[in-house]
């Protein structure tokens, strides 16, 4: 968050990416083509288990207007057109899946030096309005994340966070699922030029009384091979390498071991991300 809050999903964003992103037990093969005129073919295959799930995306830019369309292997088609910046600070979104009628949502967001808002409404009868506010700076913001659905007359979502961030630390509190799971999570970068890093979240629900404490790790080996880790109270330990072959292009090797049950097998992940 550079310049103002940000929005409210980037609170406690790094310390997620660390612990969860590119993580995975299936085999996904991902690659992107440009056509002469500048239009993006992304072509993407997940294998999980003997299932076998792939999608087809097209992204065309011109000027401040970006449209992606999406098409899977269950026949929907997923639209969405991105105007950004038709005045300061705004991007506005429309979003819908066809054949989903009620999938339709219109959005707006608006980023300030002080300020972070998105709000969206869906496109039917008796819509699911959402309202998400961060007010602050880039070192401490508050926001707020609400859904209301208006054919109910209740309250779908009801989200509290608060973020802290400086130039190595960043620390977030959540309040999620209205008031019924807190979590607080931090990254701290240690070595930023070997993009060395340490991470952690702790979550407590109170209706069952649960906690869960997930540790992460994460180091350049190289300028274009780095490993990751995560472990967590429950005997959950994951592991990756990742592999930059050629610019933006990705190969990831992840897997995860249960050490209370260590007699089952490891789950191994692939991914192949391929772009010109």
């Amino acid at each position: 968050m550079a310049n103002g809050p940000g929005l409210y999903t980037e609170i406690g964003k790094k310390a997620r990416d660390l612990l969860y992103k590119d993580y995975q037990s299936d085999h996904k093969f991902t690659i992107t083509t440009y056509s002469p005129t500048g239009v993006a073919i992304t072509s993407s295959g997940t294998k999980k288990g003997d299932v076998f799930l792939a999608d087809v995306t097209t992204q065309l830019k011109k000027q401040n207007v970006t449209t992606d369309i999406k098409v899977d292997t269950e026949s929907n088609l997923l639209t969405t057109i991105t105007v950004d910046q038709p005045c300061p600070g705004v991007k506005a979104i429309l979003s819908f899946k066809v054949p989903d009628q009620n999938s339709g949502k219109a959005e707006l967001q608006y980023l300030h030096d002080y300020a972070g808002i998105s709000t969206s409404v869906g496109l039917t009868a008796n819509p699911v309005v959402n309202f998400s506010g961060v007010l602050g700076t880039n070192l401490l913001a508050l926001g707020t994340d609400v859904s209301f659905d208006t054919k109910s007359g209740n309250f779908t979502k009801c989200n509290a966070g608060l973020n802290f961030s400086n130039a190595d630390l960043m620390a977030s509190l959540n309040l999620n699922e209205k008031g019924d799971v807190v979590s607080g999570s931090f990254y701290h970068s240690l070595y930023p030029e070997q993009n060395t890093a340490v991470g952690a979240e702790v979550t407590h629900r109170f209706s069952n009384s649960e906690n869960t404490i997930t540790l992460g790790a994460q180091h350049a080996l190289d300028p274009l091979t780095s490993v990751k880790a995560r472990v967590n109270n429950i005997g959950k330990a994951n592991a990756l390498i990742q592999h930059e072959w050629r610019p933006k292009s990705f190969f990831t090797i992840s897997g995860e071991v249960d050490t209370r049950a260590i007699e089952k097998s490891a789950k191994i992940g692939l991914a192949l991300a391929l772009k010109p």
